[in-house]
Protein backbone atom coordinates (compact mmCIF):
# COMPACT_ATOMS: atom_id res chain seq x y z
CA UNK A 1 0.00 0.00 0.00
CA UNK A 2 1.35 3.11 -1.00
CA UNK A 3 -0.88 6.15 0.59
CA UNK A 4 0.26 10.24 -0.27
CA UNK A 5 -0.51 12.89 1.47
CA UNK A 6 1.43 15.85 2.54
CA UNK A 7 0.64 15.84 6.10
CA UNK A 8 2.91 12.93 7.07
CA UNK A 9 1.44 13.45 11.01
CA UNK A 10 -2.00 12.15 9.60
CA UNK A 11 -0.65 8.91 8.36
CA UNK A 12 2.52 8.06 11.18
CA UNK A 13 1.46 4.40 11.83
CA UNK A 14 -0.99 3.88 9.27
CA UNK A 15 0.89 3.81 5.48
CA UNK A 16 3.55 0.96 5.21
CA UNK A 17 5.01 3.80 2.73
CA UNK A 18 5.07 7.18 2.14
CA UNK A 19 6.31 8.89 -1.17
CA UNK A 20 5.83 12.42 -2.54
CA UNK A 21 3.13 12.81 -5.42
CA UNK A 22 5.71 13.62 -8.20
CA UNK A 23 7.37 10.71 -7.67
CA UNK A 24 4.56 8.56 -7.78
CA UNK A 25 3.94 10.47 -10.87
CA UNK A 26 7.33 10.05 -12.50
CA UNK A 27 7.50 6.24 -11.73
CA UNK A 28 3.96 6.01 -13.52
CA UNK A 29 5.36 7.49 -16.53
CA UNK A 30 8.57 6.07 -16.68
CA UNK A 31 6.55 2.74 -16.82
CA UNK A 32 4.02 3.45 -18.93
CA UNK A 33 7.21 4.90 -21.39
CA UNK A 34 8.85 1.49 -20.91
CA UNK A 35 5.55 -0.61 -21.64
CA UNK A 36 3.08 1.66 -22.28
CA UNK A 37 0.99 0.63 -19.11
CA UNK A 38 -0.67 1.23 -16.77
CA UNK A 39 -3.86 2.29 -18.03
CA UNK A 40 -4.72 5.76 -17.01
CA UNK A 41 -8.40 6.14 -15.59
CA UNK A 42 -9.61 9.37 -13.27
CA UNK A 43 -11.23 7.92 -10.64
CA UNK A 44 -13.71 10.90 -9.32
CA UNK A 45 -15.03 11.68 -13.29
CA UNK A 46 -15.57 8.00 -13.34
CA UNK A 47 -17.65 7.67 -10.12
CA UNK A 48 -19.37 11.48 -10.89
CA UNK A 49 -20.92 10.53 -14.49
CA UNK A 50 -21.63 6.65 -13.34
CA UNK A 51 -25.42 5.39 -13.54
CA UNK A 52 -24.22 3.41 -11.00
CA UNK A 53 -23.05 6.04 -8.17
CA UNK A 54 -26.17 5.31 -6.33
CA UNK A 55 -24.99 1.47 -5.51
CA UNK A 56 -21.51 2.70 -3.81
CA UNK A 57 -17.64 4.00 -4.66
CA UNK A 58 -16.62 2.40 -7.96
CA UNK A 59 -12.85 1.54 -6.93
CA UNK A 60 -11.58 0.34 -10.18
CA UNK A 61 -11.92 -0.72 -14.18
CA UNK A 62 -14.07 -4.04 -14.49
CA UNK A 63 -12.52 -4.68 -17.57
CA UNK A 64 -8.49 -5.44 -19.17
CA UNK A 65 -8.60 -2.36 -21.20
CA UNK A 66 -10.30 -0.51 -18.93
CA UNK A 67 -13.94 0.35 -21.03
CA UNK A 68 -15.99 -1.53 -18.37
CA UNK A 69 -16.33 0.33 -15.50
CA UNK A 70 -18.56 -1.11 -12.67
CA UNK A 71 -19.56 -0.97 -9.05
CA UNK A 72 -18.49 -4.43 -7.84
CA UNK A 73 -17.78 -5.75 -4.05
CA UNK A 74 -17.38 -8.77 -1.56
CA UNK A 75 -20.66 -9.98 -3.01
CA UNK A 76 -20.95 -8.42 -6.25
CA UNK A 77 -18.49 -9.47 -9.20
CA UNK A 78 -19.35 -7.13 -12.02
CA UNK A 79 -20.41 -8.83 -15.12
CA UNK A 80 -20.56 -7.04 -18.59
CA UNK A 81 -22.45 -7.89 -21.36
CA UNK A 82 -20.31 -6.71 -24.91
CA UNK A 83 -21.54 -6.79 -28.46
CA UNK A 84 -19.73 -4.78 -31.22
CA UNK A 85 -21.36 -2.89 -34.02
CA UNK A 86 -19.52 -2.46 -37.65
CA UNK A 87 -19.37 1.05 -38.19
CA UNK A 88 -18.54 0.94 -42.28
CA UNK A 89 -21.47 -1.09 -42.88
CA UNK A 90 -23.66 2.23 -42.69
CA UNK A 91 -21.85 4.26 -45.25
CA UNK A 92 -24.20 3.99 -48.01
CA UNK A 93 -23.94 4.27 -51.72
CA UNK A 94 -26.76 7.25 -52.36
CA UNK A 95 -27.25 5.22 -56.19
CA UNK A 96 -28.17 2.14 -53.75
CA UNK A 97 -32.03 1.62 -52.93
CA UNK A 98 -32.19 1.74 -48.97
CA UNK A 99 -34.11 -1.40 -48.83
CA UNK A 100 -31.68 -3.41 -50.30
CA UNK A 101 -28.49 -5.11 -48.51
CA UNK A 102 -25.36 -2.28 -48.62
CA UNK A 103 -22.76 -3.39 -50.74
CA UNK A 104 -19.15 -3.57 -49.34
CA UNK A 105 -17.90 -0.52 -50.17
CA UNK A 106 -13.58 0.41 -50.14
CA UNK A 107 -11.38 3.57 -50.87
CA UNK A 108 -12.53 7.09 -50.78
CA UNK A 109 -12.42 7.88 -54.22
CA UNK A 110 -16.48 7.82 -54.52
CA UNK A 111 -17.02 9.52 -50.67
CA UNK A 112 -18.70 12.53 -52.66
CA UNK A 113 -21.42 10.08 -53.01
CA UNK A 114 -21.96 8.50 -50.34
CA UNK A 115 -24.02 9.51 -46.54
CA UNK A 116 -23.90 7.76 -42.83
CA UNK A 117 -27.47 5.83 -42.68
CA UNK A 118 -28.01 6.65 -39.20
CA UNK A 119 -31.71 5.20 -39.61
CA UNK A 120 -30.32 2.01 -40.02
CA UNK A 121 -27.62 2.36 -36.88
CA UNK A 122 -30.95 3.17 -34.95
CA UNK A 123 -32.77 0.52 -35.77
CA UNK A 124 -29.55 -2.44 -35.36
CA UNK A 125 -28.40 -0.66 -31.95
CA UNK A 126 -32.10 -0.96 -30.53
CA UNK A 127 -33.80 -4.29 -32.21
CA UNK A 128 -30.98 -6.36 -32.37
CA UNK A 129 -28.22 -5.16 -30.22
CA UNK A 130 -29.77 -3.85 -26.70
CA UNK A 131 -32.86 -6.71 -26.89
CA UNK A 132 -29.89 -9.49 -27.48
CA UNK A 133 -27.15 -8.63 -25.00
CA UNK A 134 -30.47 -8.33 -22.26
CA UNK A 135 -31.46 -11.40 -23.05
CA UNK A 136 -28.10 -12.97 -22.65
CA UNK A 137 -28.08 -11.84 -19.18
CA UNK A 138 -30.89 -14.59 -18.08
CA UNK A 139 -29.58 -17.02 -20.50
CA UNK A 140 -26.27 -16.94 -19.24
CA UNK A 141 -24.19 -19.31 -17.31
CA UNK A 142 -22.55 -17.54 -14.73
CA UNK A 143 -19.29 -19.32 -12.98
CA UNK A 144 -19.56 -17.39 -9.83
CA UNK A 145 -22.95 -16.88 -7.68
CA UNK A 146 -21.76 -13.06 -6.64
CA UNK A 147 -21.51 -12.65 -10.62
CA UNK A 148 -25.21 -13.92 -11.15
CA UNK A 149 -26.19 -11.80 -8.19
CA UNK A 150 -24.33 -8.29 -10.16
CA UNK A 151 -25.53 -8.90 -12.97
CA UNK A 152 -29.58 -9.83 -12.13
CA UNK A 153 -29.37 -7.01 -10.24
CA UNK A 154 -27.98 -4.16 -12.18
CA UNK A 155 -27.86 -5.47 -15.68
CA UNK A 156 -25.66 -3.74 -17.67
CA UNK A 157 -24.41 -4.36 -21.02
CA UNK A 158 -21.63 -2.22 -23.07
CA UNK A 159 -22.08 -1.32 -26.32
CA UNK A 160 -19.42 -1.38 -28.65
CA UNK A 161 -18.03 -0.50 -32.14
CA UNK A 162 -15.62 -1.48 -34.64
CA UNK A 163 -13.97 0.65 -37.71
CA UNK A 164 -14.53 4.08 -37.18
CA UNK A 165 -11.62 5.19 -39.20
CA UNK A 166 -12.93 2.88 -42.10
CA UNK A 167 -16.07 5.22 -41.71
CA UNK A 168 -13.93 8.47 -41.96
CA UNK A 169 -12.17 7.12 -45.17
CA UNK A 170 -14.94 5.58 -46.80
CA UNK A 171 -16.42 8.89 -46.43
CA UNK A 172 -13.11 11.26 -47.32
CA UNK A 173 -12.91 12.42 -44.29
CA UNK A 174 -9.35 13.11 -42.35
CA UNK A 175 -9.19 11.62 -39.01
CA UNK A 176 -8.68 14.64 -37.47
CA UNK A 177 -10.41 16.94 -39.76
CA UNK A 178 -14.09 18.95 -37.96
CA UNK A 179 -16.43 17.11 -40.19
CA UNK A 180 -14.85 13.77 -38.62
CA UNK A 181 -15.39 14.87 -34.71
CA UNK A 182 -18.81 16.01 -35.53
CA UNK A 183 -19.58 12.50 -37.54
CA UNK A 184 -17.69 11.26 -34.18
CA UNK A 185 -20.25 12.63 -31.73
CA UNK A 186 -23.17 12.05 -34.13
CA UNK A 187 -22.24 8.47 -34.15
CA UNK A 188 -22.20 7.76 -30.72
CA UNK A 189 -25.01 10.40 -29.92
CA UNK A 190 -27.23 8.14 -32.35
CA UNK A 191 -25.95 5.02 -30.30
CA UNK A 192 -26.51 5.92 -27.00
CA UNK A 193 -30.08 7.56 -27.80
CA UNK A 194 -31.57 4.38 -29.34
CA UNK A 195 -30.04 1.88 -26.40
CA UNK A 196 -31.76 4.28 -24.22
CA UNK A 197 -34.80 4.12 -25.67
CA UNK A 198 -34.95 0.37 -26.19
CA UNK A 199 -34.16 -0.26 -22.34
CA UNK A 200 -36.72 2.01 -21.53
CA UNK A 201 -39.03 -0.32 -23.99
CA UNK A 202 -37.93 -3.54 -22.00
CA UNK A 203 -38.37 -1.64 -19.11
CA UNK A 204 -42.02 -0.99 -19.90
CA UNK A 205 -42.75 -4.49 -20.45
CA UNK A 206 -40.19 -6.14 -18.16
CA UNK A 207 -39.68 -4.10 -15.04
CA UNK A 208 -36.68 -1.57 -14.23
CA UNK A 209 -33.69 -3.27 -12.90
CA UNK A 210 -33.61 -4.15 -9.22
CA UNK A 211 -31.34 -1.30 -8.49
CA UNK A 212 -32.51 1.50 -10.85
CA UNK A 213 -34.22 3.54 -7.86
CA UNK A 214 -32.08 6.16 -6.62
CA UNK A 215 -29.64 6.00 -9.80
CA UNK A 216 -29.15 9.24 -11.79
CA UNK A 217 -31.20 8.43 -14.45
CA UNK A 218 -34.29 7.54 -11.73
CA UNK A 219 -34.02 11.02 -11.59
CA UNK A 220 -34.17 12.04 -15.15
CA UNK A 221 -30.37 12.70 -15.52
CA UNK A 222 -28.34 11.22 -18.69
CA UNK A 223 -25.07 11.39 -19.54
CA UNK A 224 -25.08 14.20 -21.85
CA UNK A 225 -26.12 16.12 -18.18
CA UNK A 226 -23.03 14.45 -16.63
CA UNK A 227 -20.77 15.86 -19.19
CA UNK A 228 -23.04 19.29 -19.54
CA UNK A 229 -23.44 18.24 -23.41
CA UNK A 230 -27.00 19.87 -24.88
CA UNK A 231 -27.28 16.75 -27.86
CA UNK A 232 -28.43 17.60 -31.29
CA UNK A 233 -31.99 17.86 -32.46
CA UNK A 234 -31.11 14.58 -34.49
CA UNK A 235 -33.47 12.58 -32.15
CA UNK A 236 -36.00 13.49 -29.56
CA UNK A 237 -34.06 13.68 -26.35
CA UNK A 238 -37.27 15.64 -24.24
CA UNK A 239 -39.84 12.38 -25.65
CA UNK A 240 -37.05 10.11 -24.27
CA UNK A 241 -36.34 11.71 -20.58
CA UNK A 242 -40.44 11.41 -20.52
CA UNK A 243 -40.30 7.90 -21.42
CA UNK A 244 -37.57 6.62 -18.82
CA UNK A 245 -39.30 8.44 -15.93
CA UNK A 246 -42.55 7.27 -16.80
CA UNK A 247 -41.20 3.24 -17.48
CA UNK A 248 -37.90 3.43 -15.95
CA UNK A 249 -35.40 1.66 -17.91
CA UNK A 250 -34.41 -2.29 -17.85
CA UNK A 251 -30.46 -1.57 -17.96
CA UNK A 252 -28.13 0.59 -15.95
CA UNK A 253 -25.61 0.78 -18.31
CA UNK A 254 -25.51 0.69 -22.31
CA UNK A 255 -22.23 1.90 -23.77
CA UNK A 256 -18.37 0.31 -23.78
CA UNK A 257 -15.91 1.38 -25.85
CA UNK A 258 -12.66 -0.54 -26.49
CA UNK A 259 -10.42 0.89 -28.54
CA UNK A 260 -7.73 -0.44 -30.98
CA UNK A 261 -6.72 -0.15 -34.65
CA UNK A 262 -10.05 -1.99 -35.65
CA UNK A 263 -12.44 0.24 -33.27
CA UNK A 264 -11.89 3.38 -32.41
CA UNK A 265 -8.36 5.06 -33.73
CA UNK A 266 -6.46 5.57 -36.85
CA UNK A 267 -3.99 3.08 -38.20
CA UNK A 268 -0.89 2.53 -37.38
CA UNK A 269 0.28 1.53 -40.39
CA UNK A 270 -0.86 1.21 -44.13
CA UNK A 271 1.60 -1.52 -44.46
CA UNK A 272 1.79 -4.64 -42.29
CA UNK A 273 4.61 -7.61 -42.83
CA UNK A 274 3.88 -10.88 -41.42
CA UNK A 275 6.12 -13.47 -41.13
CA UNK A 276 5.63 -17.01 -40.34
CA UNK A 277 6.84 -20.80 -41.37
CA UNK A 278 5.13 -20.20 -44.96
CA UNK A 279 7.18 -17.19 -45.23
CA UNK A 280 6.48 -13.54 -45.49
CA UNK A 281 3.80 -11.92 -46.77
CA UNK A 282 2.55 -7.94 -46.84
CA UNK A 283 -0.61 -6.47 -46.26
CA UNK A 284 -1.51 -3.13 -47.69
CA UNK A 285 -4.97 -0.97 -46.25
CA UNK A 286 -7.18 -2.30 -48.44
CA UNK A 287 -8.84 1.65 -49.16
CA UNK A 288 -5.72 2.90 -50.11
CA UNK A 289 -4.43 -0.02 -52.19
CA UNK A 290 -8.17 0.54 -53.58
CA UNK A 291 -7.85 4.51 -54.12
CA UNK A 292 -4.09 4.10 -55.75
CA UNK A 293 -5.03 1.15 -58.05
CA UNK A 294 -7.96 2.90 -59.61
CA UNK A 295 -5.70 6.24 -59.78
CA UNK A 296 -3.17 4.27 -62.00
CA UNK A 297 -0.28 4.32 -59.31
CA UNK A 298 0.09 1.35 -57.74
CA UNK A 299 2.95 -0.64 -58.58
CA UNK A 300 5.85 -2.88 -56.88
CA UNK A 301 8.03 -0.03 -56.75
CA UNK A 302 5.18 2.01 -54.78
CA UNK A 303 4.93 -0.64 -52.30
CA UNK A 304 8.31 -1.01 -51.17
CA UNK A 305 8.36 3.05 -50.62
CA UNK A 306 5.54 2.17 -48.34
CA UNK A 307 7.74 -0.60 -46.78
CA UNK A 308 10.91 1.54 -46.78
CA UNK A 309 8.74 4.45 -44.76
CA UNK A 310 7.22 2.45 -42.18
CA UNK A 311 3.49 2.61 -43.93
CA UNK A 312 2.94 5.87 -44.16
CA UNK A 313 2.63 7.76 -47.55
CA UNK A 314 3.02 11.39 -46.18
CA UNK A 315 6.41 11.93 -48.21
CA UNK A 316 5.34 9.81 -51.07
CA UNK A 317 5.32 12.88 -54.25
CA UNK A 318 3.22 10.66 -56.52
CA UNK A 319 0.17 10.59 -54.26
CA UNK A 320 -1.61 13.53 -53.99
CA UNK A 321 -2.32 15.88 -50.32
CA UNK A 322 -5.95 14.93 -49.95
CA UNK A 323 -5.08 11.18 -49.99
CA UNK A 324 -2.61 12.15 -47.62
CA UNK A 325 -4.57 13.50 -45.36
CA UNK A 326 -7.17 10.94 -45.36
CA UNK A 327 -4.65 8.03 -44.70
CA UNK A 328 -2.56 9.68 -42.12
CA UNK A 329 -1.36 6.97 -39.71
CA UNK A 330 -1.88 7.35 -35.90
CA UNK A 331 1.75 8.33 -35.14
CA UNK A 332 0.64 11.79 -37.69
CA UNK A 333 -2.88 12.45 -36.35
CA UNK A 334 -2.67 15.25 -33.57
CA UNK A 335 -2.80 13.62 -30.11
CA UNK A 336 -5.07 16.65 -28.68
CA UNK A 337 -7.17 16.02 -31.59
CA UNK A 338 -7.56 12.28 -30.46
CA UNK A 339 -8.36 13.08 -26.76
CA UNK A 340 -10.65 15.52 -28.38
CA UNK A 341 -12.43 13.05 -29.80
CA UNK A 342 -12.63 10.60 -26.87
CA UNK A 343 -14.07 13.68 -24.85
CA UNK A 344 -16.70 14.62 -27.86
CA UNK A 345 -18.16 11.18 -27.90
CA UNK A 346 -17.69 11.20 -23.59
CA UNK A 347 -21.35 12.73 -23.44
CA UNK A 348 -23.01 9.65 -24.98
CA UNK A 349 -20.53 6.54 -23.58
CA UNK A 350 -22.03 5.82 -19.70
CA UNK A 351 -19.13 3.27 -18.71
CA UNK A 352 -15.77 4.12 -20.62
CA UNK A 353 -13.85 3.63 -23.59
CA UNK A 354 -10.08 2.95 -24.22
CA UNK A 355 -7.74 3.94 -27.08
CA UNK A 356 -4.01 3.98 -27.61
CA UNK A 357 -2.33 7.00 -28.54
CA UNK A 358 1.10 6.56 -30.60
CA UNK A 359 4.00 9.47 -29.86
CA UNK A 360 6.74 8.99 -32.11
CA UNK A 361 9.35 10.98 -29.73
CA UNK A 362 7.90 10.12 -26.36
CA UNK A 363 8.82 11.52 -23.23
CA UNK A 364 8.04 12.17 -19.46
CA UNK A 365 7.25 15.67 -20.44
CA UNK A 366 4.91 15.08 -23.33
CA UNK A 367 3.27 12.06 -21.61
CA UNK A 368 2.81 14.40 -18.63
CA UNK A 369 1.34 16.88 -20.68
CA UNK A 370 -1.33 14.98 -22.69
CA UNK A 371 -2.44 13.04 -19.06
CA UNK A 372 -3.68 16.55 -18.07
CA UNK A 373 -4.76 17.78 -20.87
CA UNK A 374 -7.38 14.59 -20.71
CA UNK A 375 -7.59 15.30 -17.29
CA UNK A 376 -9.37 18.59 -18.03
CA UNK A 377 -11.26 17.41 -20.98
CA UNK A 378 -13.29 15.12 -18.71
Amino acid sequence: MVKVNHDVGDIRGKAKKVVKAQELWNEIVTCQLETGMPYMLFKDSCNRKSNQQNLGTINSSSGLCSGVIQYSSPTETAVCNLASIVLPRFVRDKDVPMDSHPSELAGSLGSKNRYFDFHSLAKVTASHVTNDLDRIIDANYYPLESAKTSNMRHRPIGIGVQGLADVFILLGMPFDSPEALQLNTDIFETIYYHALKASSELSARDGAYETYKGSPMSKGILQPDMWNVTPSDRWDWDFLRDMILKNGVRNSLLVSLTGNNKGLEPCASNIINHGGSSGEFTIVNRHLLHDLTNMGIWSQRMKKVFTSENGSIGNIPEIPDDLKAIYRTAWEVKKRTLVKMAAGRGGYVDQSQSFNIHLNEPSRLNVTDLHFYTWFQV
